[in-house]
C-alpha cells in the first residue's frame, strides 16, 4: 500500500505515473491530445478526449506496474492551467470544447477591462495581469458566444472549471465540483488573499457565482475516485496546477528557490513563500502548492507561451525533423546558430513582454544558412525566453531586498537535452540542475496526496528525496553571455515592430 497515482494532463498529452513511496517512477503511460485550431489564435481540446485518455492512461499505468487499484495509497492530480471547461451539470457533458491557455480569442474581452481601468484591481487581488491567458475572460466568450449558455449559468445548470475540475467531476460521477487555490489563482477570479473567489471580479466579468467550483487547499480530501473507473475506490488526497506542481515536485518548498519546466510552453517559477510581491518586470504573482487555505503561498512567475512546441513546429510545420528526439543530433551538426535568431511568437509573447500581437520571426538568415541552423536557433530561443524570465526575477529580487536565485532547477522534456540545458547555464550564469526524476510536475502531485493520507509527515521529508542527476555550470563569460542576450532582445523588436 506504498503507491502514488499521478494523473498528469497535459496540453499536449495525458499521462499516469505510478511512483513509489520514495518518488522513483514504477510505470507511465502517456496518449497523445489533439490539437484544434479552428481559427488563428484560436486553440481547443475536446473535454471528453482529455477525460477518456487521462482514464486509459491510468488503467494502462497501473497494468504496466503490475499492482492493483487497492495497493495505491491516493490519487494526485496535476493539470494545463487556465485552459477552460463548461460543462451542464445535468448530463455531465460540454457544452463547448475546452478553450486552451494558449488561446488568444477573448482580448477584446481584456482590452475592455483595461479600459474600465481595472487592471489594477485585478493585479493587486489576483497577481495577475489583464490577459486572455487566464480563465476568466474564456469562460466570459463562452457564456456570450454558446446559445442559451449565459441563462443556463444563472440558472445554475452549468459548471466551470479548469482541467483539475473537469477531471474531479468525472472521477467521483458528479459528486465533487472543487478545485485547488493553486489552479483557481489562474482565473483571474480568485483573490488570493483570502483564497476566495472575488465578487466584485465577479460582477465585472460577468460571471455568475452558481458556476464556480469550492476552493481548497492542494493537499485535501477531493472525493473518491469511483470503484468503476479503476478496480477500486481511491481516495483524491492532492491536486495543483501543473507549474505550482512542478514547484513542489522539486522541493522548492521556501522563498528564493526557483525552477523552470520546458514543455509546451515555458514556465518559471520562484518561490516568495508567504510574501505576495507585485512584479514591476513582466512577471505575474501566483499562489504556490499550499496545505491551507488560512497561509497563503506565493511564487513569482514568468510564463513563454512557446518553448517546446517550437519542436513540434520544425517537425510538423517545417518538416525539418522527422521526429522531436532528432532536434538534437541535427543542431548539433553546426558548431552555433550561424547568427539565425528564430523568435517563435506563434501566438505573441508572453512574460516579460506581454505582447500578444507579436508574431514568430526569423532574422540572421545567409545562403549558409541551413535546417541545422535553423534547428540550433530554435533550441537556443527556448533559453534566451528562460533567461529574459531568470533576468526578470533578479531584478524583482533585487528591488525587494531579496536573495538572486543561485541554481535553477528544471524539468519537462526539454530538460533532458544537455545542449539546451548547457546553453541555458551559459546564459544564466548560474547552475542548471537537472534533477533524477525530471517528471516533477507528476511528482509533486504525488507529493500532495502522499501528504493527504499521510505516506509523509511533512515537506521536510519531501526535500530529502530530492537528488540531482546533473548539474550544468556556465561555460562561458558573463560579458559574452550579455552579447548574446542582447542580440536576442534586437531580435524580438523586431518580432514585435511587426
Amino acid at each position: 500500500m506504498s503507491y502514488l497515482l499521478a494523473l498528469d494532463q497535459g496540453t499536449s498529452s495525458s499521462r499516469s505515473i505510478v511512483f513509489n513511496a520514495d518518488g522513483s517512477i514504477v510505470a507511465m503511460a502517456q496518449q497523445e491530445l489533439t490539437q484544434f485550431y479552428p481559427q488563428p489564435g484560436w486553440v481547443e481540446h475536446d473535454p471528453l478526449e482529455i477525460w477518456n485518455t487521462q482514464l486509459a492512461t491510468a488503467r494502462e499505468a497501473l497494468q504496466k506496474a503490475g499492482i492493483h487499484a487497492s495497493q495505491v495509497r491516493a490519487v494526485g492530480i496535476t493539470n494545463q492551467r487556465e485552459t477552460t471547461v463548461v460543462w451542464n451539470r445535468k448530463t455531465g457533458q460540454p457544452i463547448h470544447k475546452a478553450i486552451v491557455w494558449q488561446d488568444r480569442r477573448s482580448e477584446p474581452y481584456c482590452a475592455t477591462l483595461r479600459e474600465h481601468g481595472l487592471a489594477n484591481a485585478i493585479r493587486q487581488k489576483t497577481g495577475l495581469l489583464v490577459d486572455a491567458y487566464f480563465s476568466g475572460t474564456k469562460l466570459q466568450w463562452i457564456l456570450d458566444k454558446v446559445p442559451g449558455a449565459r441563462a443556463q449559468a444563472e440558472n445554475g445548470e452549468l459548471a466551470f472549471g479548469t482541467v483539475d475540475s473537469w477531471l474531479l467531476w468525472q472521477l467521483t460521477g458528479g459528486a465533487v465540483h472543487a478545485t485547488d487555490v493553486s489552479n483557481a489563482s489562474r482565473t483571474m477570479l480568485l483573490n488570493v488573499h483570502s483564497n476566495s473567489w472575488d465578487a466584485e471580479l465577479m460582477r465585472a466579468l460577468g460571471i455568475p457565482a452558481a458556476l464556480m467550483p469550492t476552493v481548497l487547499p492542494s493537499v485535501a480530501h477531493f472525493g473518491e475516485v469511483l470503484p468503476q473507473w479503476l478496480g477500486h475506490a481511491l481516495p483524491i488526497g492532492g491536486v495543483a496546477g501543473d507549474q505550482q506542481s512542478a514547484l513542489f515536485g522539486q522541493a522548492c518548498f521556501s522563498a528564493g528557490m526557483a525552477k523552470n519546466t520546458y514543455g509546451t510552453g515555458c514556465f518559471m517559477l520562484m518561490h516568495t513563500g508567504e510574501r505576495f510581491e507585485t512584479s514591476t518586470n513582466g512577471l505575474i504573482t501566483t499562489s504556490a502548492a499550499q496545505m491551507t487555505l488560512a497561509a497563503p503561498q506565493f511564487a513569482l512567475e514568468g510564463s513563454v507561451f512557446v518553448g517546446g512546441a517550437v519542436v513540434q513546429w520544425l517537425r510538423d510545420g517545417l518538416g525539418a525533423i522527422r521526429s522531436s528526439a532528432e532536434v538534437q543530433a541535427l543542431a548539433e551538426t553546426v558548431p552555433d546558430s550561424g547568427g539565425v535568431m528564430l523568435v517563435p511568437a506563434f501566438t505573441g509573447l508572453g512574460a516579460p513582454y506581454w505582447n500578444p500581437e507579436a508574431r514568430g520571426t526569423m532574422t540572421g538568415l545567409t545562403r549558409g544558412s541551413t535546417t541545422a541552423h535553423i534547428a540550433r536557433a530554435a533550441l537556443e530561443s527556448i533559453a534566451f525566453q528562460s533567461a529574459a524570465l531568470l533576468q526578470a526575477m533578479a531584478r524583482d529580487a533585487q528591488q525587494a531586498g531579496a536573495a538572486a536565485v543561485t541554481e535553477l532547477r528544471v524539468d519537462g522534456g526539454a530538460c533532458v537535452n544537455d545542449l539546451l540545458m548547457q546553453f541555458q547555464a551559459d546564459l544564466l550564469g548560474v547552475a542548471v540542475v537537472r534533477p533524477v526524476v525530471t517528471e516533477t510536475t507528476a511528482l509533486g502531485a504525488a507529493y500532495l496526496a502522499g501528504l493527504s493520507c499521510g505516506l509523509y509527515p511533512h515537506t521536510d521529508a519531501l526535500g530529502q528525496l530530492w537528488k540531482a542527476e546533473r548539474r550544468f555550470e556556465p561555460r562561458i563569460s558573463q560579458t559574452e553571455a550579455q552579447e548574446k542576450m542582447q542580440r536576442w532582445e534586437h531580435a524580438v523588436r523586431q518580432a514585435t515592430a511587426l
